[in-house]
């Protein structure tokens, strides 16, 4: 009997119902999102709880374009492997995964008995939010550091070695300490300050040297609560987003390894970032002074680069790399 012909099937849009319009404060985050989100730039979220760490990551797919025709098809191949694609649609949204920081190796980067793809995978062009980081496990967290160079997690079984796609970007958030409070004297535990250090020393400074930008979240201010809705909502933050990932395009479209400003590296990055002689003697002193390693100045140049697409210049400029900074050494 022969085979029906192949019908193509419903390609699925997803609304979001969370805006950053919603939260009242912390602009300084939400800048920092909108940086990540044009340049695929990892991030980490300290502050205390209640904050809005997790209510900042959740509006993060509202700004984030939508996956092109090679990148839906790609996520949608992984998540056909774990039975997730429902009678044939294929999402256009980036996909959006969130681990509990109890779940196994396995489930975080892959395998078990038929070397199915983890969550590291099933976010491929998409985002993995990593709640209280420090909770994880120390080695699922260093098993992380190579798929975040490399884009790909490699599973070996007995009779096999499978290869998975995972160029995501992570976001991560973690409070400053066990209970939480390390910065609030009446309610901090008796274990202040040393409690601070030691938990977040659960992340390992070679993998915090993968965080491009570091935030510290400040409690919010009551009196925030009672201003009105900010006149810029994530519909207007996406256009500029939109923008930024648009020139990446057009500048990486002869280089098929590179696709966003967080992808270059060697030659490449010194030639798209081409720093003014007081950008790079900034970034310099700033690099003696504070100790950055060779990664880490990269990665302050890659940011300084995406700060520029959004600000449409072509020339990455001193106020760039300042910036840049300032989310390299805030913690």
């Amino acid at each position: 009997m022969p085979l029906a012909p192949a019908r193509p099937g419903e390609v699925l849009s997803d609304s979001h119902p969370r805006d950053l319009r919603d939260i009242k404060g912390q602009e300084q985050a939400k800048r920092a999102l909108e940086i990540a989100a044009a340049g695929r730039h990892h991030i980490l979220m300290t502050g205390p709880p209640g904050s809005g760490k997790s209510m900042l990551a959740a509006r993060l797919p509202s700004i984030l374009p939508p996956l092109s025709a090679q990148g839906a098809l790609e996520t949608s191949m992984i998540h056909s492997l774990c039975g997730m694609i429902k009678e044939g649609g294929i999402s256009r949204s980036p996909p959006f995964r969130e681990p509990h920081h109890t779940a196994s190796m396995p489930a975080i980067v892959g395998g078990g008995r038929r070397a199915h793809p983890g969550e590291i995978s099933l976010a491929h062009n998409g985002v993995l939010f990593m709640d209280a980081l420090p909770e994880f496990s120390r080695t699922v967290l260093e098993t992380l550091r190579q798929p975040l160079e490399s884009g790909e997690v490699m599973i070996a079984r007995a009779n096999a070695h499978i290869r998975y796609p995972s160029r995501f970007m992570l976001v991560a958030a973690a409070n400053p300490c066990k209970c939480g409070y390390l910065a609030d004297a009446a309610r901090a535990c008796a274990r202040a300050p040393g409690c601070g250090a030691d938990y977040l020393g659960r992340i390992s400074g070679p993998m915090l040297d993968r965080f491009d930008l570091r935030i510290e979240i400040p409690p919010v201010d009551f009196r925030d609560l009672d201003l009105p809705p900010t006149s810029e909502g994530s519909a207007e933050v996406a256009l500029r987003v939109a923008s930024a990932r648009e020139l990446q395009s057009q500048r990486y479209r002869d280089m098929p390894e590179v696709w966003l400003n967080s992808d270059a590296e060697g030659e490449v990055l010194d030639q798209i970032t081409a720093l003014t002689p007081d950008s790079r003697a900034l970034l310099l002193r700033a690099a003696e002074r504070f100790g950055l390693t060779a990664r880490g100045y990269h990665r302050v140049m890659r940011v300084a680069r995406t700060i520029a697409d959004l600000a449409a210049q072509h020339q990455v400029q001193r106020s760039h790399v300042a910036e840049a900074l300032s989310f390299r050494l805030n913690n």
